[in-house]
């Protein structure tokens, strides 16, 4: 991947599909430039997945500044609205920010704003939960306003869960609340926005061998030394593969079908990505991958 030409003293984003060589892109222009390294992906916040989300390695982080990786609790309930309070130090501090990753919402919260909807009540989100788990992301989308289901990506159910959340817990659709949203922490006009694009056979290549890579760098081990306090319903296990590596060493699965299913996750998720991407995301600059 060819080096942009970019100014030393602005902000960078840099979006991506995952396995699309976004942080190596970051790192280079960190190496090269000067900057601190920032995360933009919702699963590498979290602090026991290191191998799983394919979070920079120590060698990496050695070689230039990174932040908000691994700093959140296994537990937590980390939101988009906590990544930006995080982020504001950063936006204001001595070293210019090269903020990377693959989680699109987090993106268009920082460069678009972000709607202050007040938080979930628990007796709420578990009964979101419990429903999600019983299949039920698509009788959720149908109880929500017109506006919000036309607006949000009506097949991600982790959208739908949040959407259908906000709807019951404030009377209010979130296209409502959107509508009614701040100015952003860092305009659009003030960064150096790229989006890596790929080829999908390249790019479900990529997946492949990464994921392989990852169950050779540990990844299997580091499922089994969060087993025991393994709990789906938390944010933290999301995390792509693990889920499938769980089940393999709960005896459910072989670690060869565990695989297949993590692959086949990995493309799956790296499909939305592009999607939210295309759509959201039409005056970035576009860097080809392939």
């Amino acid at each position: 991947m060819e080096l942009p030409d970019l100014d030393p003293a602005r902000p960078v984003l840099i979006a991506g599909p995952t396995a699309s060589g976004k942080s190596a892109l970051a790192l280079a222009i960190a190496t090269r430039q000067g900057g601190v390294i920032v995360n933009a992906d919702a699963l590498q916040v979290f602090a026991d997945w290191r191998v799983l989300t394919a979070r920079p390695t120590p060698g990496d982080e050695a070689r230039a500044p990174h932040a908000l990786y691994g700093h959140v609790g296994w537990d937590a309930a980390y939101s988009v609205g906590h990544w930006l309070r995080d982020l504001a130090p950063i936006l204001n501090g001595p070293e210019r920010p090269i903020i990377v990753g693959g989680t699109g919402l987090y993106f268009t919260a920082l460069t678009e704003g972000l709607a202050e909807i007040p938080p979930t009540p628990p007796a709420i989100r578990a009964a979101a939960d419990a429903r999600i788990a019983a299949g039920g992301a698509a009788g959720m989308l149908a109880e929500l306003d017109a506006a919000t289901a036309a607006r949000i990506d009506r097949r991600n159910p982790v959208r739908v869960q949040r959407a259908w959340e906000v709807l019951r817990a404030t009377g209010r659709g979130l296209a409502a609340w959107q509508d009614e949203t701040p100015p952003p922490l860092l305009p659009l006009a003030a960064a150096q926005p790229l989006v890596i694009e790929a080829a999908t056979d390249w790019l479900n290549a990529r997946i492949d061998a990464r994921f392989d890579a990852m169950i050779a760098g540990g990844a299997l081990d580091e499922v089994r030394s969060n087993l025991a306090r393994w709990d789906p319903g938390l944010l933290s296990a999301r995390a792509i593969g693990a889920p499938e590596l769980v089940a393999h060493l709960r005896g459910e699965t072989t670690l060869a079908e565990a695989v297949t299913a993590a692959r086949i996750a990995s493309r799956q998720y790296a499909k939305r990505q592009r999607t939210w991407f295309r759509s959201r995301m039409g005056a970035w600059a576009r860097i080809r991958a392939d």
